[in-house]
């Protein structure tokens, strides 16, 4: 259910009449805007009665959500949400809050699948940050679909994006797996949910205990209504710093690795005020369609991409044939910055 205030009321009004909903067992989740105050209430409102709420003086009108992702959903929060993070060169925003900026952030997040030396990830590093990027990507835990396969570095691939992130002071994004894990990620800056994760419900309640930004990847055979009421999970839990990822589905052809549903983005920055990144690189497999994927994602509306970057792709541990080189990932921001000019966006 959502309450529309009215105009110019008292701010002490509102407090006291929140506190009122409180006392009534629901959860409060309020939406501040240049003109209007929103009221969502969280909980089984399906006893309450509409008119009981618009007796009040300061209430402008009642709705009823009939979506099942309520904290997530745009009736709730009408402007889009910025996720800030602090980084040695300033703050970055994630993220378009368009009642306070005349120019869309693209914000670009770049680096190997996996963490393999320290050598590579701070040359990785160093050499996608001088091209552009916003944030480095390595994962030190990888959920590999053949016990046979390289699993990651662990531990000391966490210490070495670390160490990674003090030489460039760019943040970091690394995929967690489970919950014992989270004590690992102090100090990592953005924690991703691999598509495999995406419904371990326990991992994504315990990630509402924590404040920090959760990239939440769209799983393998999951509708987007599914991806939300993931979202909702980690938001009702406490954490409304959620980042959408459209990272590819399942279908029947196999082309590509999997289908970039780029219709997604449109539907998603439609019904939801979440930022919403692509991932062109797993969701396709193939280096050769990273930039083409990449300037559709910021032609339909996307707010930024996570692509692969690692300096000898033949030689990677993991997924080389999706990444792409230094070189190339400078040439791709060259050209999107380019597209981003006409489409007025800040990369």
């Amino acid at each position: 259910m959502i309450i529309v205030l009215k105009n110019q009321t008292a701010k002490s009004d509102i407090d006291l009449f929140i506190n009122m909903l409180q006392n009534r067992g629901l959860g409060v989740h309020v939406s501040t805007g240049v003109d209007t105050t929103i009221i969502g209430l969280v909980g089984d409102t399906s006893n309450m009665n509409e008119e009981s709420f618009k007796a009040f003086d300061i209430v402008k009108t009642v709705m009823r959500v009939q979506e099942p992702y309520k904290m997530a959903n745009r009736k709730f929060h009408p402007d889009n949400t910025e996720i800030k993070i602090q980084s040695p060169d300033g703050e970055i925003t994630i993220g378009t809050d368009l009642q306070k900026n005349n120019k869309r952030n693209f914000t670009i997040m770049a680096g190997p699948c996996s963490v393999e030396s320290e050598e590579q990830i701070i040359s990785v590093a160093k050499e996608v940050k001088a091209s552009g990027a916003r944030f480095l990507r390595g994962g030190a835990f990888k959920p590999r679909t053949s016990p046979y396969a390289f699993q990651g570095m662990g531990c000391s691939g966490i210490d070495l994006l670390l160490a990674a992130k003090k030489e460039t002071g760019l943040p970091i994004v690394t995929e967690l797996m489970a919950i014992k894990q989270l004590e690992l990620f102090d100090n990592i800056d953005i924690i991703q949910i691999g598509a495999r994760n995406m419904q371990n419900f326990d991992l994504l309640k315990e990630l509402g205990h924590c404040k920090k930004p959760i990239l939440l990847k769209r799983g393998l055979a999951n509708t987007a209504k599914e991806l939300l009421m993931s979202a909702e999970y980690i938001m009702s839990s406490g954490n409304e710093n959620v980042i959408l990822c459209e990272r590819g589905i399942r279908s029947f052809d196999n082309f590509t690795r999997n289908v970039l549903d780029l219709a997604v983005i449109p539907y998603l920055k439609k019904v939801s005020h979440l930022p919403v990144i692509v991932d062109p690189s797993h969701s396709t497999g193939l280096s050769w369609m990273v930039e083409p994927m990449s300037k559709a994602a910021l032609a339909c509306g996307a707010d930024g991409i996570l692509v692969e970057v690692h300096n000898c792709p033949e030689c990677a541990l993991c997924d080389g044939e999706q990444s792409i080189t230094p070189n190339q990932f400078d040439k791709l921001v060259k050209s999107l910055q380019q597209y981003a000019k006409i489409e007025n966006m800040v990369i």
